[in-house]
């Protein structure tokens, strides 16, 4: 335990707000190649990415994760500084405990000691590490992906440590996500005096009709694996903030975290189907964030369900909830991904926490997923 603790203090301690890194991947890179990983540096721009690998046969498995974390929002509300990690009641507190810094500090020693036991392991062990994880993810493991892809480095196995278990550690891994497509709207009027109407146009009034159809539009219903996709707003904004002008155009974000009964151009057509309805100009600009996923049964499946009951004695549940993550990329190589770490409770919030007994317990099932599959 004592192992685990001293790398996630170690790794909670450095500031790697999105995209910052701040020193995490030297000290992976450290530790791990002195077990015979090769280390190699993908940076690009502003993110730093890492890719550790050790022996060159198939099948690989791949440990994903991001050393990058959200802001912390106002320090003053924390109840002891965010970046100096601190243990009360049985927690560890700190920004990037639980997502995904915890994550990271399990699956580097699991595979330490899986090493130490298993010297001569069937396969290939992989570290991928990315510091654009938490940001708009450009520069991060889809570029990585690419360079892999280019080589025709296939990953057969990819666990990512993200924070997914929802009561106890184990008991929900992700086998799949949904997608996700952004877009920003811009609907144009007139601007003009508010006494005055007839000589303006208000474009707040004239979109107001098709907000409701957007929002009420039954994109599909789901299926088995999936839940129905949903449209949300995530932003309005229009006007001087004066009282007495009609604003001359409105902004308009929103997400659609859609599954797999739907696709990236069914979307936008429909969507402009519904805004064509309507009598207004408009601009529309779309960034697809990830494609919808899902890995179905097979041997990292059985290996994750094996060490979860051999490591805490009950069953876990496969679920496809949740935001995205990069596992999105990763998936349409032709990998088995899932996820699998921490609790998700406290992910993003003040005071980020992980339980300290939770650490040895997913430390554990890590390794026993190891000696399930390169055994």
């Amino acid at each position: 335990m004592s192992n685990i603790l001293e790398l996630l203090k170690d790794l909670i301690s450095r500031e790697s707000v999105t995209p910052q890194d701040a020193g995490c991947q030297d000290v992976l890179a450290a530790r791990l190649t002195k077990l015979g990983f090769k280390e190699e540096r993908l940076d690009f721009e502003d993110t730093q990415n890492i890719w550790l690998r050790r022996g060159e046969a198939k099948p690989l498995l791949t440990f994903l994760g991001h050393t990058d974390v959200v802001p912390t929002g106002p320090l003053e509300a924390w109840v002891s500084p965010p970046f100096e990690p601190m243990i009360r009641d049985g927690k560890l507190y700190g920004r990037g405990a639980a997502d995904m810094k915890g994550g990271i500090a399990c699956f580097i020693t699991a595979v330490e000691r899986f090493i130490a036991k298993h010297p001569d392991h069937q396969g290939s062990i992989a570290v991928m590490m990315t510091s654009d994880e938490e940001g708009i993810a450009t520069n991060g493991v889809v570029k990585v992906v690419e360079v892999l892809e280019q080589r025709n480095e296939k990953i057969d196995w990819c666990l990512v440590g993200e924070p997914s278990s929802d009561k106890k550690i184990g008991d929900v891994i992700r086998v799949g996500r949904r997608g996700s497509l952004c877009a920003k709207l811009t609907i144009a009027g007139i601007q003009g005096h508010v006494a005055y109407p007839e000589l303006a146009d208000n474009p707040i009034h004239t979109f107001a009709p098709a907000l409701k159809d957007l929002t009420e539009e039954v994109w599909d219903h789901g299926n088995a694996f999936f839940p129905p996709t949903s449209l949300q707003v995530s932003n309005i904004n229009a006007g001087t903030g004066a009282e007495n002008i009609i604003p001359g155009s409105v902004n308009v974000q929103f997400n659609l975290r859609f599954c797999t009964e739907l696709d990236e151009e069914t979307i936008k057509q429909r969507t402009r189907a519904i805004l064509d309805k309507y009598d207004f100009k408009y601009e529309l600009e779309w960034r697809l964030s990830g494609n919808p996923f899902l890995t179905e049964p097979g041997a990292l499946i059985d290996a994750a369900h094996a060490a979860i009951k051999t490591v805490t004695g009950f069953e876990t549940l496969d679920d496809t909830g949740g935001g995205t993550s990069d596992g999105r990329f990763i998936a349409p190589t032709g990998a088995q991904v899932i996820e699998l770490g921490p609790l998700n409770e406290s992910i993003h919030k003040i005071n980020e926490h992980v339980g300290v007994e939770d650490l040895e317990i997913l430390s554990d099932i890590y390794e026993q997923i190891l000696v399930n599959l390169l055994v």
